[in-house]
């Protein structure tokens, strides 16, 4: 080196670093600064406040949902629990005994009679014994001698009275034969069995009036009443009572036929009067008011 040159000076950057000490600050790898150091106690601060109200908020939502769903739930159970409620008071009032209303009892005794004619033994509806007034209002006693089986209606009847039987669809006719208590009169009694009340008084009213026709006799071999039959009837009537038309038709236990009685000894003897009292009596039998209880369960209500 010549003396003419100038001596380089080694140059040191500004502002120098010391080895050993960190930088305050320095460029990002995008070259933006670089903040190092603790933040301001402000900012602090407005970020404990802002994460407070955010949990206050979500504290909140959660308390209105979980609110909202205990409301619906409850709404839910309220409504079953009604219901429920409303079920057991309605068996308990159904089932409770409790006395039994105008219209129950009506319903009671008119199912009771029209179910007579086959819940009661064939005994009970023709009695073995018939209590009647004879003349001078005497009381005598008629005598049943046997109950013919269960036979149609149409069966049983003459042709006229058949076809208003069928058409009124008759179910079933019940017959037995009487002899008053001299055994000088025979009477045969039928039963028909209708629907129910109104049936039958459609029934009656389009019968034949004629004294000719009714239920045909029912004899009984070696009885008082084998020669009975459809020749030996002096007349027929009917009559009717709840769901039942009770036939009753009467001859002479001798076998004496309607055209050997004088009209006069038809109308002045004995024979009628026997017969409607037999009929009316078995009538009255089977519509007789039955022992209706007080309540719906017996009678402890």
């Amino acid at each position: 080196m010549s003396p003419e040159e100038p001596r380089a000076r080694p140059v040191t950057p500004w502002p120098a670093r010391v080895r050993g000490a960190r930088s305050a600050g320095g460029l990002t790898s995008g070259g933006a600064p670089r903040v190092q150091g603790r933040p301001w106690a402000g900012s602090r601060a407005r970020a404990a406040t802002a994460q407070a109200a955010f949990d206050r908020f979500e504290l909140e939502r959660g308390v209105r949902f979980r609110t909202l769903f205990l409301l619906i739930m409850g709404t839910i159970l309220a409504v079953a629990a009604t219901n429920v409620l409303l079920g057991v008071v309605g068996v308990l009032q159904e089932t409770r005994s409790r006395p039994l209303t105008v219209a129950e009892r009506a319903r009671y005794a008119e199912q009771d009679i029209a179910r007579r004619w086959y819940s009661w033994q064939a005994e009970t509806v023709f009695p073995s014994q018939v209590e009647y007034l004879g003349l001078a209002r005497v009381r005598q006693y008629a005598r049943r001698v046997g109950i013919a089986p269960e036979a149609s209606c149409a069966s049983v009847v003459d042709a006229p009275v058949a076809s208003v039987l069928r058409q009124h669809r008759c179910r079933s006719m019940l017959r037995a034969t009487y002899v008053d208590q001299t055994s000088t009169f025979v009477m045969t009694v039928g039963v028909a069995v209708l629907d129910d009340e109104e049936t039958r008084i459609e029934t009656g009213a389009d019968l034949p009036v004629d004294d000719r026709v009714g239920v045909r006799p029912v004899a009984f071999p070696g009885t008082v009443t084998a020669s009975f039959g459809a020749a030996q009837r002096q007349r027929a009537t009917w009559g009717g009572a709840g769901p039942y038309i009770v036939f009753v038709t009467a001859g002479y236990a001798d076998g004496r036929t309607r055209d050997a009685i004088p009209m006069e000894e038809i109308y002045h003897s004995e024979l009628w009067p026997t017969a409607q009292s037999l009929a009316g009596t078995i009538s009255r039998g089977l519509v007789a008011p039955p022992e209706i209880p007080r309540c719906t369960q017996g009678n402890v209500c």
